[in-house]
């Protein structure tokens, strides 16, 4: 198929184009750089041997946008084009707002005007908010603690509200746990700008040596050592499941929400150490106040995905680590290294 991937030189973007790339898709990557390296694009050559074809567009320009999806002749489109910091988006909401839900309408309309009926979005588990229970399904109820999950529960419900007023558009919704690692190859990987909002990045960077130590929010959760409680997913395993989510949609010829996880929790201190296990480097860290809105545990319950798609995560959490630290070691300054 001809695919549009929509922030595709991002992290999980990136990973997803591989695979995409691998099962013979036709790629056009649209991406502003807001949050990503024009190097992406070089190393995705590397990898799969193939120059993607690209285009500099920002969803929030209505005419681009439009135009590139009326001479794109894409069968799907795969939306990863948004703002993801939720420390950030409670500092800048109209930020968030405007990125976030502004460039989807401008996606949705353009997909609707051009013709092109399938959409594969990434979503987070963000919008389940503060489960009821573990592991997590997805008719829990959806609830929201900050602009950035805000986004993108409005996101859904857009797309949700297109798909019932065209049936022939279908969408798979795709609610991601915690992205960790990297393509085994370290050429491609997570590189966030200024400091990490994510675990597994302020570990590299401790370890590699750009940060003095790590601060973990709360020892005294009621969890297996007093450390936070979370889903963590393989990026590549991630990047799979939107593969398989496009085939889903072209068999099922519907649209779908699943939750893409492992099933298994992740306390903090377990990931440190099994960390320290792939590096070989110690990741010294303190325990801090936690944080306002986190909670002690979260994970998913992934049958759907495993039913529907016939996915399922394959690499544990040595694997995330190892690839993580490969990643990192190898681009100490990420993408600028």
């Amino acid at each position: 198929m001809r695919i549009l991937v929509c922030g595709g030189t991002g992290y999980i973007g990136s990973h997803t184009c591989v695979v995409l790339a691998e099962r013979g898709h036709d790629l056009l990557i649209a991406d502003n750089f807001s949050n990503s390296s024009p190097r992406v694009l070089e190393r995705l050559q590397a990898i799969t041997g193939k120059t993607p074809a690209f285009e500099r567009i920002d969803l929030r320009d209505r005419d681009a946008t439009h135009g590139l999806l009326r001479e794109g002749g894409f069968d799907a489109v795969v939306h990863f084009a948004a703002l993801k910091a939720v420390g950030e988006s409670c500092e800048k909401p109209l930020d968030y707002f405007d990125n976030n839900i502004t460039g989807t309408i401008h996606l949705l309309q353009a997909m609707q005007a051009a013709g092109t009926k399938r959409l594969v979005f990434s979503s987070s588990a963000t919008v389940y908010g503060d489960p009821d229970r573990v592991p997590v399904r997805e008719d829990a109820p959806l609830r929201v603690t900050n602009p950035y999950g805000r986004t993108k529960l409005v996101m859904e419900e857009l797309i949700a509200d297109l798909c019932a007023s065209d049936p022939a558009f279908h969408a798979a919704v795709l609610r991601y746990f915690n992205p960790v690692g990297a393509h085994p190859s370290g050429l491609i990987g997570e590189d966030p700008g200024g400091t990490p909002n994510n675990l597994m990045p302020y570990i590299c960077q401790v370890a590699v040596g750009r940060r003095e130590r790590l601060s973990v929010f709360g020892g005294d959760w009621p969890t297996v050592d007093g450390s936070g409680v979370r889903d963590y997913i393989h990026v590549m395993d991630l990047a799979r499941a939107h593969a398989d989510a496009i085939d889903t949609l072209q068999r099922e010829r519907r649209g779908f929400t699943v939750n893409l996880g492992t099933g298994q929790g992740v306390s903090v201190l377990q990931l440190v150490q099994a960390f320290e296990r792939a590096s070989g480097k110690a990741v010294p860290y303190e325990i801090v106040a936690r944080r306002a809105g986190d909670v002690a545990e979260v994970y998913a319950d992934p049958s759907l995905a495993q039913s529907l798609l016939h996915w399922s995560a394959e690499h544990d959490v040595d694997a995330m680590c190892r690839d993580a630290w490969r990643w990192q070691s190898m681009n100490p300054q990420g993408f600028a290294s």
